[in-house]
């Protein structure tokens, strides 16, 4: 009875999980999607991501702002809008900019804000989360910093991992040793500024050259993907909100039952002796009175 009911848990702990994670996608017939705002001059966004194929499903972040990267939403195959307006627009207003995206199976695809304001442009980037080879990290360069022009990005000891890379705009991926690393970013024209990072081997990151505030150019590393199948999932990892709109009442209702179902589980679980303890039945205290013990009652916790 115990295992069983252990078990049935389970079940009822899987399948909850599975309804209050809506909307998303396996491995299997979904892929990922993130955003990006990598325009030094346009001020904080809200991002609205809907699905062409199911207009109620909608993912909304709110407060984007410069140098801010999601994490990725796993999203169904299928065609998705993405639209900024400014941040705290009613989300009726004409958005600043939109365009339209196709995610496919395994696809992991970044929407970027990139360029000036007065020429701002949603690009869609190809991320690629193959992980690199044994105690190697894979990175690449997003150009996003206006007053360096174009930039070389070199690592001490080598590769070089950018080469006149023009703003707004990415370099390939390139492998390199995992670990601290030092980097040094030569503005066309300027002074070079070097900058420690660390990146874990077996990760995959993005590298944004940023415009830093008061002057000067820093670099952000943003985690693609951990490792195998690993990668951030949920809302604006700098802490700008997230949320998940138009899930059917009925989800969200099935959603709070299965919460429900599983404290109940949680707490019959608790109740039933573990495998081992002490009986708690009537006859198993008779049968330790005629040895002449008293059967005292374990508690199923252990305690």
């Amino acid at each position: 009875m115990n295992r069983l009911a252990r078990l049935l848990c389970v079940a009822v702990l899987v399948s909850g999980g599975s309804v209050l994670g809506m909307p998303t996608a396996t491995a299997a017939d979904g892929g990922l999607l993130r955003l990006a705002h990598l325009s030094p001059d346009t001020p904080p966004v809200d991002v609205y991501v809907n699905s062409v194929a199911d207009p109620k499903a909608r993912v909304v972040l709110r407060g984007v702002g410069y140098g801010m990267v999601s994490d990725y939403r796993e999203v169904p195959v299928g065609v998705y809008t993405v639209a900024m307006r400014a941040a705290g627009a009613r989300a009726d207003t004409p958005p600043v900019l939109s365009t339209a995206v196709q995610v496919g199976p395994h696809d992991a695809r970044t929407v970027a804000g990139v360029g000036h304001f007065a020429h701002l442009e949603l690009k869609i980037l190809q991320d690629d989360l193959t992980p690199p080879p044994s105690g190697q990290a894979r990175v690449r360069v997003v150009a996003a910093a206006a007053t360096a022009g174009p930039v070389d990005v070199s690592r001490a000891g080598g590769p070089q991992i950018a080469t006149h890379l023009a703003f707004a705009s990415m370099s390939p991926y390139v492998d390199i040793p995992g670990g601290q690393t030092l980097l040094t970013v030569q503005p066309q024209g300027g002074r070079p500024t070097e900058l420690r990072v660390v990146v874990s081997p077996g990760a995959v990151y993005t590298l944004l050259v940023l415009d830093r505030s008061g002057g000067g150019l820093t670099v952000r590393p943003v985690l693609d993907a951990a490792g195998m199948g690993v990668v951030p999932l949920g809302g604006v990892a700098t802490g700008a909100g997230g949320a998940v709109t138009g899930l059917p009442r009925s989800l969200v209702a099935l959603g709070i039952a299965a919460l429900a179902a599983a404290g109940l589980c949680l707490t019959a679980v608790g109740r039933l002796p573990r495998h081992g303890a002490a009986p708690r039945h009537a006859a198993a205290q008779r049968h330790a009175a005629k040895d002449g013990h008293t059967a005292t009652p374990r508690n199923p916790a252990g305690s």
